[in-house]
C-alpha cells in the first residue's frame, strides 16, 4: 500500500510539474540516476556475486520567482532500489526554502554541511569503497534540519545548519535513560576557485552519541589531473579521540578516467585500511561504464574485497 501510494503520487506530480514548467517557463526539473553493478564480494566466507543498486535515485527540483528578487526553491529526492531487493523508494534530500542576494535558507531532511564539504574527494562514492565504509561515521543526512548558506565572497562560502533532536532520549550501556540529546549544529567554511578547493567543517551533537567531529578537505584540479585529501577527527564524550584520513587521485585520458584511493582510520573499525582502484569509460555526458576493485582490512581479522563492473545513466 505504501509503495503504491508513493508511486501514484510521483506519477501524478510529474506531468503537472512539466506542464507548469511549459506554461510559466519555470525551472522545474525531473531528474534521476541509475547506477547498477554486477560484482563479486569476498566478505570472509568466500566470494559471492550480486547485482547491486548504488544509491540510484529519482527526484524533482525547481525554483519559483518571487517578489523583491527572491525565489522559492525545493527538492524532493528518493533513492530507487533498481535490483528489487529492498524498498522501492527511500527518502534522500527533501527540502524547501528561499534564495536571494542574502544567500539561501532551506529546511527539511538533507546532507549536513560537514558531509557536503567532502566535495568529490571520495572517488568511489556510493560504491563499496565509499568513505562511509571504513573512514568516517559522519556523512549524515539529518531530519529537522534548518540551514543557512551565504553567497560566495571571493570564492568563500559558509553553511550553518541547526538540527533539532526533539528531546530524543539518551541511554546508558544497560539501557537506562540518562537524559535527552542536545540539538545539533553543523558548519562548513569552503574556498572554491580556479580548480582549488579547501574546506573546514565541524559537527556538534549531530550523531546519536553526541560526538564532536572536525573535517578538513583539499582538492586540486589541473587539466586532466585531480588530487584530493580528507582528514577527520572525532572526539567522544570522555575526551578521547579517533581519526581517519584519505587521499585520492584521478587522471583523464580522452574518454577514460583512471582512479585510485587510499585511506586509514580508527573511526569505524580499529586499524582500518582501505584502497580502491577504478576505471571509467565515458559513453556520453550522461552515461558511463566502469569497473572497480576495493580491498578493506581492520583489526579482529576483518578482511573484505570487492570487484565489480557497472553502468551509470543520468537524466
Amino acid at each position: 500500500m505504501k509503495k503504491t501510494a508513493i508511486s501514484l503520487a510521483i506519477a501524478a506530480a510529474v506531468p503537472a510539474s512539466l506542464a507548469y514548467a511549459q506554461d510559466d517557463a519555470q525551472a522545474v526539473q525531473l531528474y534521476g540516476k541509475a547506477n547498477v553493478t554486477f560484482q563479486s564480494a569476498d566478505e570472509g566466507d568466500g566470494a559471492n556475486t550480486d547485482i547491486k543498486s548504488n544509491a540510484s535515485r529519482l527526484g524533482v527540483k525547481g525554483e519559483l520567482p518571487l517578489d523583491n528578487g527572491l525565489k522559492g526553491i525545493y527538492k524532493m529526492e528518493y533513492e530507487v532500489d533498481v535490483d528489487g531487493e529492498e524498498d522501492v523508494f527511500k527518502q534522500r534530500n527533501i527540502y524547501a526554502g528561499l534564495e536571494g542576494g542574502f544567500g539561501q535558507v532551506i529546511g527539511g531532511k538533507f546532507d549536513t554541511p560537514l558531509k557536503v564539504a567532502q566535495k568529490k574527494v571520495d572517488l568511489f562514492n556510493d560504491l563499496e569503497g565509499d568513505i562511509k565504509s571504513l573512514i568516517t561515521r559522519s556523512d549524515n543526512r539529518e531530519s529537522n534540519n534548518l540551514q543557512y548558506t551565504t553567497p560566495a565572497f571571493a570564492g568563500v562560502k559558509v553553511s550553518a545548519a541547526y538540527i533539532g533532536h526533539q528531546g530524543e532520549e539518551l541511554f546508558d550501556a544497560d539501557g537506562e535513560p540518562i537524559g535527552t540529546r542536545s540539538d545539533g549544529t553543523s558548519v562548513s567554511v569552503a574556498y572554491d576557485n580556479e580548480g582549488f578547493y579547501l574546506a573546514y567543517a565541524y559537527d556538534q551533537n549531530v550523531e546519536a552519541n553526541d560526538w564532536y567531529v572536525q573535517r578538513m578537505v583539499a582538492q586540486y584540479n589541473l587539466g586532466p589531473v585531480q588530487v584530493g585529501a580528507l582528514f577527520e577527527e572525532q572526539e567522544k564524550a570522555d575526551g578521547s579521540t579517533q581519526n581517519g584520513w584519505l587521499t585520492s587521485a584521478a587522471y583523464k585520458i580522452n574518454q577514460w578516467t583512471l582512479k585510485a584511493q587510499y585511506g586509514q582510520s580508527d573511526i569505524v573499525r580499529n586499524d582500518g585500511e582501505t584502497y580502491s582502484l577504478g576505471l571509467d569509460y565515458k559513453l556520453s555526458s550522461a552515461a558511463k561504464v566502469f569497473g572497480f576493485y576495493t580491498d578493506e582490512t581492520a583489526a579482529d581479522d576483518y578482511d573484505r574485497s570487492y570487484f565489480g563492473i557497472g553502468t551509470e545513466l543520468k537524466f
